[in-house]
């Protein structure tokens, strides 16, 4: 049985290397093995599944909904192995690489700033950031943690509040001299509204008006792919942008970002989540580090 088991991780490691380095003979150097070897491996890893897990043309390869699956459970139990084998070297002792995906605004704005605290605390533990307002796929971007504003979507996705924070419209006031303050809904029809060049759930800015909330859409002349990107723009005196409060507090303390339209502000706040794939089992200790450390220290209001 030990036998048989080691034989399972070790083709979920090669299934998992060509999965990650994208074919046979990149995976077959990583293995020490040939590309023939590691074809044939595939095939009977395939044959005892009962399933084609990797669709294969003649210069890549791509999972198919079973291989999604397959690769989603080895990576969890190849992690765990690896954290088991840390333990009992370590002490339980965090160590390893946690790829994370967040917005540039959480990045910069709640990351950046605890980070060295979490170095200090957890030394063994590396990060890999990548910034995106994107909602992007866990398991094909090899990420560990990601920190998602607004509502959650139904998934297998495990996912642990971070607070909410409200939203603004806010503007330069070098851009309120020249084209005005906006009092109501109507005149937002005469400004540059900043907004975001991707989907979003919700599409335009969600003000109070008469009879309830009227959504105005946001389509200036000008459209960023992040926050930070839109509060930049905001800031150089392009238009008026609506943004994360948590983002704003400097800006708006200093003078360099000024409210607008509060009084017709519905209300609304945006909740921060941390998602990992999973359904409440065991956790690396890698990752199990950065989202306590995150629920206790990363938290947005």
């Amino acid at each position: 049985m030990g036998s048989l088991n080691h034989n399972r991780s070790g083709e979920m490691d090669v299934f998992v290397r060509v999965v990650e380095l994208g074919g046979f003979s990149p995976a077959a150097r990583a293995a020490r093995m040939t590309p023939s070897a590691v074809s044939k491996l595939i095939a009977r890893l395939e044959a005892r599944l009962g399933a084609r897990l990797l669709s294969r043309s003649t210069r890549q390869v791509r999972l198919t909904p079973e291989g999604c699956a397959f690769y989603e459970r080895a990576t969890r139990i190849l992690a765990d192995i690896e954290d088991a084998e840390r333990a009992a070297g370590a002490g339980e002792q965090a160590v390893g690489r946690v790829r994370v995906n967040t917005s540039a605004s959480y990045a910069n704005h709640i990351l950046a700033p605890i980070l060295p605290a979490f170095m200090a605390e957890h030394p063994g533990v590396t990060l890999d950031i990548v910034q995106t307002d994107a909602v992007v796929d866990l398991v094909t971007e090899r990420t560990d943690v990601a920190i998602r504003a607004g509502p959650l979507k139904s998934s297998s996705l495990v996912a642990r509040k971070l607070g909410e924070t409200a939203l603004m419209i806010v503007a330069a006031p070098s851009y309120l001299d020249r084209w005005g303050e906006p009092r109501s809904i109507a005149d937002l029809e005469a400004h540059n509204c900043l907004g975001f060049g991707y989907a979003r759930a919700v599409d335009g800015w969600p003000l109070r008006g008469n009879g309830g909330t009227v959504f105005v859409p946001a389509t200036g002349r000008v459209q960023a792919s992040d926050g930070e990107g839109l509060r930049h723009l905001a800031l150089s005196g392009v238009g008026l942008a609506r943004l994360a409060a948590f983002t704003l507090r400097e800006d708006i303390a200093v003078g360099r970002l000024v409210p607008v339209l509060g009084n017709l502000d519905t209300g609304e706040r945006e909740p921060f989540h941390a998602v990992y794939v999973g359904q409440g089992g065991p956790l690396p200790s890698r990752v199990r580090a950065l989202l306590d450390f995150l629920a206790a220290n990363g938290r947005v209001s």
